[in-house]
């Protein structure tokens, strides 16, 4: 029973302590002046002003609330080593019977599992935990028990940032003799030129009982594949060179070797993740004579920031005897030998437009500059009717490495450029704007060189599905032709205009070997907590992805066609480290989250960084794995104490929460008794003052 008084005033409080304090005044003036019945109309008056307070006796009907015991289980990446996922799972199904036999206590049982893996922030267990209570008042936490390896990464600095007053337990998996051996990345650079040399400082740590010295064996990987192997000194900093390699992501594993009886080698490897960047493309415009569409390519490529341009036209070909004085002729000379011998490999494209043979390039240089794109070079021929004749550029050495042979015709007519069925697929021309419609929803062009593909892909048709753009591969360089010289008409909006900025702009950069222009090629790549598998191909159909994560497990993706030419698939990323997608001979890789991820700088179970607030909890930390065997202290209540643990025991706080469920209530001045009391207290004045 809980008992208690209550008020439920008939007047205004205030209007009844101004009837008490002129009762009480009335009756010291009477007492003063010794008037008879003074103290007996006291009574009577405190009698009234309490009959109009309206006193009753109030009786509480509560239930006691249960107490929320929260188990927290660490199902980090950590907490996968060894035995502890199943020690994990053995000591969850205990704990759980055992806090289901105790009276009062409610359990709730708070996975805390990797959430965002890109961002690598490690264990968070107190952040699981307070997700967990959010809805469950600080009274009612009985206490926090926590399943984990030890390695939290989210600590609270105090016992007062926990949100409840509570102790809080951690039962501790592993065993506290594991060694392991770990590689950190002390400085890695994140950006470099193409073709430089960078460096990275790592350092080698043994962790365990008796560290090891000496030196050990270091593989470095560049995208995969073995590209140095060193020796390596254990506990002291070293720097390892390497070579940015391409433009865009290169991947650098560096692998220590496995120390015997190591806890896990998934710390051997760390990854630094270098952005190649080019240094500017040089391109070498040659303008065989001046044309209306000379500027477009010249606009082009000036307003590409990535581009060093180097453009001749040559305006007075060597047959042209007009009796110009020589003082009035350029003084600069077009530097063949300069361009076209010297200094040929500096360029990464070099264009001829509108250009034929007049004498200014000897067939040596021609011979030279076919050498040059099978060595790795690139040459785009942008051709207009000097292509179909004997002065043709294909009647060069040159001819060797172009993938479209004249046949000595040209067509005038008007028609519209179409994407042929691989141009439909190829990421230079795949998704051009106003491609979608048919016939496209370009300008009309007016001229075709007509010429046969004798190599390469057709990714562009003229009137009659004749070649328009030939992509073609040369050794290990890569050439085009460009069967007409309108694309000049684009630019200048007729009929509307066409896609001329990204056709000639991809063109460009395919030929420059843009990775992302790639037309038989794998990527991986991470989209928040996603890895995004993307396979580009120009066949029919793509194989399976195998993609294996940092822990060696392996999942089969089958892409699906998101647009011509180009498949995808999705899959979660379950933890911190380096990605792998394989299919067929083509592979890729991602890594997700830091390279230096707190996941992993230790790995080792410990019981050192939740002592301290458990301790100021009045909780524990102790091991439950003895000689393989999960043993679990009793769990017990306590009400209030300053210690909640013991040696084979732990306490949970019970809550002194309770529901209310109704209400008795007992009027002290209603009724009879009210009546009587008040009767009596006007009786004995008149009494009083009969006598």
């Amino acid at each position: 029973m809980n008992w208690s008084l209550a008020f439920d005033p008939l007047l205004p409080v205030w209007a009844i302590a101004a009837l008490a304090a002129a009762a009480v005044a009335l009756s010291l003036t009477a007492l003063a002046r010794r008037v008879r019945g003074a103290v007996v109309r006291l009574a009577a008056g405190l009698c009234l002003a309490l009959a109009l307070l309206n006193p009753s006796l109030v009786e509480e009907q509560r239930t006691p609330l249960t107490s929320i015991a929260a188990i927290v289980v660490d199902r980090s990446q950590s907490q996968g080593i060894g035995e502890r996922s199943a020690e994990t799972d053995a000591a969850l199904a205990g704990l759980t019977e055992r806090l289901a036999a105790v009276d009062g206590i409610e359990t709730r049982i708070i996975e805390a599992r990797p959430g965002n893996a890109a961002a690598g922030d490690g264990t968070r267990l107190f952040e699981a935990l307070a997700n967990g209570l959010a809805d469950v008042p600080p009274d009612r936490v009985a206490g926090a028990i926590l399943l984990t390896d030890g390695q939290v990464h989210d600590i609270p600095e105090d016992a007062a940032r926990l949100g409840f007053q509570a102790p809080v337990h951690a039962l501790v998996t592993g065993r506290d003799d594991e060694i392991d051996r770990r590689i950190v990345m002390e400085q890695a650079p994140r950006f470099g030129l193409v073709g430089t040399e960078q460096s990275v400082e790592l350092r080698i740590v043994d962790d365990g009982p008796t560290p090891s010295a000496g030196d050990v064996r270091l593989t470095v990987r560049r995208d995969g594949e073995t590209i140095d192997e060193i020796t390596a000194p254990v506990g002291t900093a070293f720097s390892v060179p390497f070579t940015v390699a391409h433009g865009g992501p290169n991947i650098f594993e560096f692998e220590v070797a496995p120390l015997v009886g190591e806890l896990t080698a998934i710390n051997n490897t760390a990854v630094a993740v270098v952005e190649g960047v080019r240094e500017n493309l040089r391109v070498l415009l040659v303008s065989g004579e001046p044309h209306a569409g000379e500027r477009t390519w010249r606009n082009l490529l000036k307003s590409d920031a990535s581009v060093d341009l180097v453009h001749f036209t040559i305006l007075r070909p060597p047959e042209k005897q007009d009796g110009t004085p020589i003082n009035q002729l350029s003084l600069i000379a077009f530097p063949t030998r300069e361009l076209f011998s010297v200094k040929i490999a500096e360029f990464d494209l070099i264009i001829f437009d509108r250009y034929q043979r007049r004498g200014i390039l000897p067939l040596v240089y021609f011979d030279n500059i076919a050498r040059y794109v099978q060595e790795g070079g690139a040459v785009l021929v942008a051709s207009g009717p000097d292509y179909a004749f004997g002065d043709s550029l294909f009647e060069t050495p040159l001819g060797a490495v172009l993938p479209a042979e004249p046949t000595g015709n040209t067509l005038d007519e008007p028609y519209r450029a179409e994407l042929s069925d691989l141009g439909r697929r190829h990421p230079v021309t795949r998704d051009l704007p106003g491609a979608q419609s048919e016939p496209p929803n370009w300008g009309r062009w007016f001229q075709l060189v007509e010429a046969a593909a004798s190599s390469g892909t057709t990714v562009m048709n003229g009137p009659g599905d004749r070649p328009l753009l030939v992509l073609g591969r040369e050794g290990e360089g890569r050439a085009a032709v460009m069967l007409s010289d309108q694309a000049w008409l684009w630019a200048r909006g007729y009929e509307g205009g066409g896609p001329h900025v990204p056709l000639l702009r991809r063109l460009a950069h395919w030929l420059m070997k843009e990775p992302e222009l790639e037309e038989e090629a794998l990527r991986l790549s991470v989209r928040g907590d996603d890895l995004v598998v993307e396979r580009q191909t120009l066949g029919d159909t793509v194989g399976p992805v195998t993609l294996t994560g940092p822990d060696g497990a392996a999942r089969t993706l089958t892409p699906t066609e998101a647009e011509p030419g180009l498949w995808r698939a999705t899959a979660e990323a379950t933890g911190v480290g380096l990605y792998t997608a394989v299919e067929g001979e083509r592979r890729a890789l991602a890594h997700v989250g830091p390279t230096n991820p707190k996941e992993f700088l230790d790995v080792r179970s410990t019981e050192e960084p939740l002592t301290a607030l458990a301790d100021e909890t009045g909780g524990s930390v102790r091991r439950i794995v003895e000689d393989g065997t999960v043993e679990l202290p009793r769990v017990t209540t306590l009400r209030r104490a300053g210690r909640y643990a013991g040696d084979d025991w732990i306490g949970l706080r019970t809550s002194e929460a309770t529901v209310l469920e109704g209400l008795t209530r007992v009027p002290l001045f209603a009724g009879f008794l009210g009546l009587a009391l008040l009767l009596g207290a006007v009786s004995a004045t008149w009494i009083r003052e009969g006598r």
